[in-house]
Protein backbone atom coordinates (compact mmCIF):
# COMPACT_ATOMS: atom_id res chain seq x y z
CA UNK A 1 0.00 0.00 0.00
CA UNK A 2 2.98 2.01 -0.18
CA UNK A 3 2.33 5.61 -2.50
CA UNK A 4 3.43 5.75 -5.48
CA UNK A 5 5.32 8.79 -7.26
CA UNK A 6 3.44 9.78 -10.18
CA UNK A 7 5.08 12.33 -12.48
CA UNK A 8 3.46 13.72 -15.65
CA UNK A 9 4.84 15.45 -18.17
CA UNK A 10 3.54 18.34 -19.81
CA UNK A 11 6.96 19.83 -21.83
CA UNK A 12 6.31 17.60 -24.87
CA UNK A 13 4.26 18.96 -27.11
CA UNK A 14 4.68 22.19 -29.45
CA UNK A 15 1.70 24.73 -28.29
CA UNK A 16 2.06 26.69 -25.18
CA UNK A 17 -1.28 26.57 -25.18
CA UNK A 18 -1.65 22.42 -25.42
CA UNK A 19 0.84 22.37 -22.57
CA UNK A 20 -1.19 24.74 -20.68
CA UNK A 21 -3.95 22.43 -21.42
CA UNK A 22 -2.62 19.47 -19.80
CA UNK A 23 -1.02 21.15 -16.42
CA UNK A 24 -4.71 22.53 -16.01
CA UNK A 25 -6.32 18.64 -16.32
CA UNK A 26 -3.55 17.30 -14.44
CA UNK A 27 -4.04 19.43 -11.31
CA UNK A 28 -7.75 19.04 -11.81
CA UNK A 29 -7.12 15.40 -11.64
CA UNK A 30 -5.26 15.25 -8.65
CA UNK A 31 -1.78 15.12 -9.97
CA UNK A 32 0.77 17.43 -8.10
CA UNK A 33 4.14 16.67 -9.58
CA UNK A 34 4.15 17.70 -13.19
CA UNK A 35 6.98 18.47 -15.93
CA UNK A 36 7.16 21.76 -17.79
CA UNK A 37 9.37 23.49 -19.30
CA UNK A 38 11.77 26.23 -18.08
CA UNK A 39 10.17 28.77 -20.30
CA UNK A 40 6.57 27.88 -18.75
CA UNK A 41 7.79 29.29 -15.49
CA UNK A 42 3.90 31.21 -15.49
CA UNK A 43 1.89 27.79 -15.52
CA UNK A 44 3.04 28.05 -11.75
CA UNK A 45 0.17 30.04 -11.26
CA UNK A 46 -2.72 27.48 -12.69
CA UNK A 47 -2.61 26.19 -9.00
CA UNK A 48 0.01 24.52 -6.62
CA UNK A 49 2.13 21.68 -7.57
CA UNK A 50 5.90 20.63 -7.68
CA UNK A 51 6.74 22.30 -10.75
CA UNK A 52 9.57 19.76 -12.12
CA UNK A 53 12.07 21.04 -15.43
CA UNK A 54 13.66 18.38 -17.60
CA UNK A 55 16.91 19.62 -18.53
CA UNK A 56 19.18 17.59 -20.79
CA UNK A 57 18.36 14.80 -18.97
CA UNK A 58 18.27 16.05 -15.79
CA UNK A 59 15.23 16.28 -13.53
CA UNK A 60 15.22 20.26 -11.59
CA UNK A 61 12.99 20.78 -8.75
CA UNK A 62 13.60 24.65 -7.01
CA UNK A 63 16.74 24.65 -8.55
CA UNK A 64 18.14 21.49 -6.75
CA UNK A 65 18.13 18.08 -9.21
CA UNK A 66 15.80 15.24 -7.91
CA UNK A 67 16.52 12.51 -10.72
CA UNK A 68 18.48 11.50 -13.66
CA UNK A 69 16.81 9.63 -16.72
CA UNK A 70 18.84 6.67 -18.05
CA UNK A 71 17.18 5.65 -21.78
CA UNK A 72 17.90 1.78 -21.82
CA UNK A 73 18.53 0.79 -25.40
CA UNK A 74 20.88 -2.51 -24.05
CA UNK A 75 22.41 -4.20 -21.15
CA UNK A 76 25.02 -1.81 -20.63
CA UNK A 77 22.23 0.97 -20.32
CA UNK A 78 20.93 -1.23 -17.36
CA UNK A 79 24.00 -2.07 -15.90
CA UNK A 80 24.59 2.23 -15.64
CA UNK A 81 21.56 2.74 -14.29
CA UNK A 82 22.00 -0.12 -11.38
CA UNK A 83 25.39 1.97 -10.14
CA UNK A 84 22.52 5.12 -9.52
CA UNK A 85 21.15 3.47 -6.69
CA UNK A 86 21.83 4.61 -3.63
CA UNK A 87 23.43 7.84 -4.99
CA UNK A 88 20.41 9.93 -6.24
CA UNK A 89 16.83 10.35 -5.24
CA UNK A 90 15.29 9.22 -8.56
CA UNK A 91 16.40 8.02 -11.45
CA UNK A 92 14.02 7.30 -14.39
CA UNK A 93 13.68 4.23 -16.81
CA UNK A 94 12.65 5.25 -20.38
CA UNK A 95 12.84 2.72 -23.62
CA UNK A 96 11.02 1.57 -26.50
CA UNK A 97 11.27 -2.49 -26.41
CA UNK A 98 11.17 -3.78 -22.42
CA UNK A 99 12.06 -6.87 -23.69
CA UNK A 100 15.29 -5.67 -23.95
CA UNK A 101 15.72 -5.90 -20.72
CA UNK A 102 13.51 -7.30 -17.54
CA UNK A 103 11.89 -4.55 -15.50
CA UNK A 104 12.64 -7.64 -12.50
CA UNK A 105 16.28 -6.75 -13.07
CA UNK A 106 16.06 -3.01 -12.26
CA UNK A 107 13.34 -3.45 -9.23
CA UNK A 108 15.73 -6.05 -7.66
CA UNK A 109 18.91 -3.34 -8.04
CA UNK A 110 16.69 -0.52 -6.67
CA UNK A 111 15.11 -2.62 -3.57
CA UNK A 112 15.87 -1.14 -0.23
CA UNK A 113 17.73 1.73 -1.23
CA UNK A 114 17.48 5.65 -1.14
CA UNK A 115 16.73 6.08 -4.55
CA UNK A 116 12.90 5.57 -6.37
CA UNK A 117 13.02 4.41 -9.73
CA UNK A 118 10.73 5.80 -11.48
CA UNK A 119 9.92 4.14 -14.94
CA UNK A 120 8.39 6.03 -18.39
CA UNK A 121 5.13 4.66 -19.18
CA UNK A 122 2.90 5.93 -22.38
CA UNK A 123 -0.11 4.15 -21.65
CA UNK A 124 -2.34 2.81 -18.43
CA UNK A 125 -1.93 -0.91 -18.70
CA UNK A 126 1.86 -0.99 -19.26
CA UNK A 127 1.71 1.64 -15.87
CA UNK A 128 -0.10 -0.64 -13.88
CA UNK A 129 2.19 -3.60 -14.92
CA UNK A 130 5.53 -1.59 -14.25
CA UNK A 131 3.78 -1.24 -10.75
CA UNK A 132 2.79 -4.54 -9.81
CA UNK A 133 5.97 -6.46 -11.17
CA UNK A 134 7.45 -8.54 -8.52
CA UNK A 135 4.85 -7.67 -6.10
CA UNK A 136 6.51 -4.61 -5.15
CA UNK A 137 6.58 -2.84 -8.85
CA UNK A 138 8.49 0.23 -9.42
CA UNK A 139 8.18 2.98 -7.07
CA UNK A 140 6.94 5.12 -9.52
CA UNK A 141 5.31 6.11 -13.45
CA UNK A 142 6.49 8.79 -15.27
CA UNK A 143 3.33 9.74 -17.51
CA UNK A 144 3.87 11.17 -21.15
CA UNK A 145 0.91 12.54 -22.19
CA UNK A 146 -0.02 14.12 -25.37
CA UNK A 147 -4.13 14.75 -24.76
CA UNK A 148 -5.26 16.05 -21.43
CA UNK A 149 -8.32 13.93 -22.29
CA UNK A 150 -6.20 10.35 -21.27
CA UNK A 151 -5.61 11.63 -17.71
CA UNK A 152 -8.80 10.37 -16.73
CA UNK A 153 -7.03 6.93 -17.53
CA UNK A 154 -4.28 6.93 -14.87
CA UNK A 155 -6.73 8.03 -12.17
CA UNK A 156 -6.01 4.33 -10.58
CA UNK A 157 -2.31 5.85 -9.99
CA UNK A 158 -3.59 8.65 -7.12
CA UNK A 159 -7.15 6.96 -6.44
CA UNK A 160 -7.51 3.25 -5.77
CA UNK A 161 -5.42 1.32 -2.36
CA UNK A 162 -4.42 -2.01 -2.82
CA UNK A 163 -7.77 -4.31 -1.13
CA UNK A 164 -7.20 -4.88 2.21
CA UNK A 165 -7.48 -8.38 4.33
CA UNK A 166 -10.30 -7.83 7.25
CA UNK A 167 -11.21 -10.79 9.49
CA UNK A 168 -13.96 -11.53 12.11
CA UNK A 169 -13.06 -11.04 15.51
CA UNK A 170 -15.15 -12.47 17.91
CA UNK A 171 -16.29 -9.59 20.71
CA UNK A 172 -15.23 -11.37 24.39
CA UNK A 173 -15.92 -8.17 26.77
CA UNK A 174 -17.84 -4.83 26.52
CA UNK A 175 -16.72 -2.50 29.60
CA UNK A 176 -18.08 0.85 30.04
CA UNK A 177 -14.80 3.26 31.30
CA UNK A 178 -14.94 6.53 32.28
CA UNK A 179 -14.40 9.85 30.50
CA UNK A 180 -11.26 10.24 28.47
CA UNK A 181 -10.36 12.24 25.32
CA UNK A 182 -11.53 10.98 22.35
CA UNK A 183 -10.59 12.02 18.53
CA UNK A 184 -13.18 12.55 15.48
CA UNK A 185 -11.97 12.64 12.22
CA UNK A 186 -14.39 14.85 9.43
CA UNK A 187 -12.34 14.40 5.90
CA UNK A 188 -13.17 15.71 2.73
CA UNK A 189 -14.72 13.25 1.24
CA UNK A 190 -18.60 11.60 1.50
CA UNK A 191 -18.18 7.94 3.28
CA UNK A 192 -20.67 5.49 2.48
CA UNK A 193 -22.67 3.26 4.56
CA UNK A 194 -20.64 0.36 5.68
CA UNK A 195 -17.06 2.50 4.97
CA UNK A 196 -14.88 3.53 7.41
CA UNK A 197 -11.43 3.73 9.01
CA UNK A 198 -9.49 1.08 10.54
CA UNK A 199 -8.66 2.19 14.42
CA UNK A 200 -7.13 0.23 17.41
CA UNK A 201 -5.52 0.08 20.25
CA UNK A 202 -3.17 -2.52 19.20
CA UNK A 203 -1.33 -1.87 15.55
CA UNK A 204 -1.98 -6.20 15.53
CA UNK A 205 -5.39 -5.27 15.17
CA UNK A 206 -7.27 -2.25 13.65
CA UNK A 207 -11.03 -2.72 13.82
CA UNK A 208 -13.23 -1.30 10.79
CA UNK A 209 -15.20 1.85 12.49
CA UNK A 210 -18.22 2.95 10.38
CA UNK A 211 -18.43 6.34 9.15
CA UNK A 212 -21.65 8.00 10.36
CA UNK A 213 -23.54 7.58 7.62
CA UNK A 214 -26.48 6.48 8.67
CA UNK A 215 -28.93 8.85 10.11
CA UNK A 216 -30.53 7.82 13.90
CA UNK A 217 -33.04 8.92 15.57
CA UNK A 218 -31.18 11.73 17.79
CA UNK A 219 -29.12 13.44 15.34
CA UNK A 220 -28.83 13.29 11.13
CA UNK A 221 -26.00 11.83 9.47
CA UNK A 222 -22.16 12.71 8.76
CA UNK A 223 -21.08 11.31 5.91
CA UNK A 224 -17.95 12.56 6.22
CA UNK A 225 -16.97 11.36 9.59
CA UNK A 226 -15.49 8.92 11.55
CA UNK A 227 -15.93 9.55 15.23
CA UNK A 228 -12.58 7.54 15.59
CA UNK A 229 -11.96 6.45 19.70
CA UNK A 230 -9.77 7.54 21.92
CA UNK A 231 -6.16 9.56 21.92
CA UNK A 232 -4.05 7.03 22.58
CA UNK A 233 -5.16 4.27 19.42
CA UNK A 234 -3.75 3.46 16.10
CA UNK A 235 -5.25 4.75 12.83
CA UNK A 236 -4.22 3.35 9.37
CA UNK A 237 -2.74 6.01 7.22
CA UNK A 238 -2.55 5.75 3.14
CA UNK A 239 0.88 5.02 3.23
CA UNK A 240 0.08 1.77 4.89
CA UNK A 241 1.73 2.96 8.34
CA UNK A 242 -0.10 4.16 11.60
CA UNK A 243 -0.21 7.16 13.40
CA UNK A 244 -2.14 7.97 16.81
CA UNK A 245 -5.23 9.80 16.44
CA UNK A 246 -3.75 12.52 18.82
CA UNK A 247 -1.55 12.93 15.86
CA UNK A 248 -4.71 13.52 13.12
CA UNK A 249 -4.56 16.97 11.66
CA UNK A 250 -5.76 18.52 8.71
CA UNK A 251 -4.65 17.28 5.18
CA UNK A 252 -3.36 14.19 6.81
CA UNK A 253 -4.26 11.02 4.17
CA UNK A 254 -6.31 8.31 6.18
CA UNK A 255 -7.54 5.09 4.72
CA UNK A 256 -11.19 4.59 4.44
CA UNK A 257 -11.52 0.62 3.74
CA UNK A 258 -15.32 -0.65 2.93
CA UNK A 259 -16.42 -3.87 4.71
CA UNK A 260 -15.79 -5.40 1.52
CA UNK A 261 -12.11 -4.38 1.60
CA UNK A 262 -11.91 -1.83 -0.70
CA UNK A 263 -10.09 0.87 -0.10
CA UNK A 264 -9.35 4.37 -0.87
CA UNK A 265 -7.04 7.93 0.21
CA UNK A 266 -9.46 10.55 2.07
CA UNK A 267 -7.80 14.08 3.44
CA UNK A 268 -8.69 14.88 6.70
CA UNK A 269 -10.64 18.37 7.01
CA UNK A 270 -10.29 18.49 10.88
CA UNK A 271 -9.56 16.45 13.92
CA UNK A 272 -11.76 17.50 16.94
CA UNK A 273 -10.34 15.70 20.70
CA UNK A 274 -13.75 16.39 23.28
CA UNK A 275 -13.76 14.94 26.31
CA UNK A 276 -16.73 12.04 26.18
CA UNK A 277 -17.87 8.39 28.20
CA UNK A 278 -15.87 5.76 26.76
CA UNK A 279 -16.68 2.09 25.97
CA UNK A 280 -13.41 -0.89 26.49
CA UNK A 281 -14.26 -3.43 23.25
CA UNK A 282 -12.31 -6.54 23.58
CA UNK A 283 -12.12 -9.60 20.77
CA UNK A 284 -10.69 -12.51 19.86
CA UNK A 285 -9.13 -13.48 16.23
CA UNK A 286 -6.42 -16.57 15.68
CA UNK A 287 -5.98 -17.37 19.90
CA UNK A 288 -5.22 -13.35 20.21
CA UNK A 289 -6.80 -11.04 22.70
CA UNK A 290 -7.59 -7.21 20.84
CA UNK A 291 -9.16 -4.05 21.81
CA UNK A 292 -10.30 -0.90 21.08
CA UNK A 293 -11.89 2.05 22.84
CA UNK A 294 -14.56 4.27 21.62
CA UNK A 295 -16.70 6.89 22.97
CA UNK A 296 -20.22 5.08 24.33
CA UNK A 297 -22.84 6.61 21.88
CA UNK A 298 -25.28 4.97 19.80
CA UNK A 299 -23.79 6.78 16.62
CA UNK A 300 -20.61 4.97 17.20
CA UNK A 301 -20.92 1.85 15.01
CA UNK A 302 -18.49 -1.06 14.20
CA UNK A 303 -18.77 -3.06 10.66
CA UNK A 304 -19.27 -6.25 10.68
CA UNK A 305 -19.64 -8.45 7.26
CA UNK A 306 -23.33 -7.64 6.17
CA UNK A 307 -23.90 -4.22 8.22
CA UNK A 308 -22.60 -2.51 11.04
CA UNK A 309 -23.45 -2.19 14.80
CA UNK A 310 -23.89 0.05 16.84
CA UNK A 311 -21.70 -0.08 20.56
CA UNK A 312 -24.78 0.46 22.74
CA UNK A 313 -26.52 -2.54 20.18
CA UNK A 314 -23.44 -4.67 20.45
CA UNK A 315 -23.08 -8.09 22.49
CA UNK A 316 -20.86 -10.28 23.58
CA UNK A 317 -20.07 -13.20 20.89
CA UNK A 318 -20.91 -10.84 18.15
CA UNK A 319 -18.35 -10.58 15.12
CA UNK A 320 -16.92 -7.44 13.43
CA UNK A 321 -14.54 -6.99 11.10
CA UNK A 322 -11.05 -5.95 11.86
CA UNK A 323 -7.30 -5.81 9.94
CA UNK A 324 -5.36 -8.51 11.42
CA UNK A 325 -1.17 -8.25 11.38
CA UNK A 326 1.37 -9.99 12.45
CA UNK A 327 4.91 -8.36 13.52
CA UNK A 328 5.32 -5.22 15.19
CA UNK A 329 5.35 -1.68 14.16
CA UNK A 330 8.17 0.95 14.79
CA UNK A 331 7.13 4.99 14.38
CA UNK A 332 4.08 3.51 12.46
CA UNK A 333 6.36 1.23 10.25
CA UNK A 334 5.94 -2.33 10.18
CA UNK A 335 8.85 -4.27 11.80
CA UNK A 336 10.01 -7.90 11.92
CA UNK A 337 10.15 -7.90 15.36
CA UNK A 338 7.78 -9.86 18.26
CA UNK A 339 6.27 -7.12 20.28
CA UNK A 340 3.12 -8.20 22.57
CA UNK A 341 1.04 -5.14 22.84
CA UNK A 342 -1.61 -5.13 25.87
Amino acid sequence: MDKKIVWIRADLLEEYDDRKSIVSSALEAGFTDIIIRAEDEQLKHLGRFNAIIYNDGDYILDGKKIGEEVVITSSKDQDFAATLAGKIENVVISTENWKIIPLENLITAFQKTITNLIVSSSNPDDAKLFLETMEVGSDGILVNISNPADLSKYAFLIEKNEPVCLNEVKITKIETLGIGDRVCIDTCSILEVGEGMLVGSQSSCLFLIASESLESEYVASRPFRVNAGAVHAYVMTSSGRTKYLSEIGSGDELLAVKSDGVARKVNVGRAKVEKRPLVLIEGECKNKKHSVILQNAETIRLCTKNSTVSVSDLKVGDCVLARIEEGGRHFGQVIDETIVEL
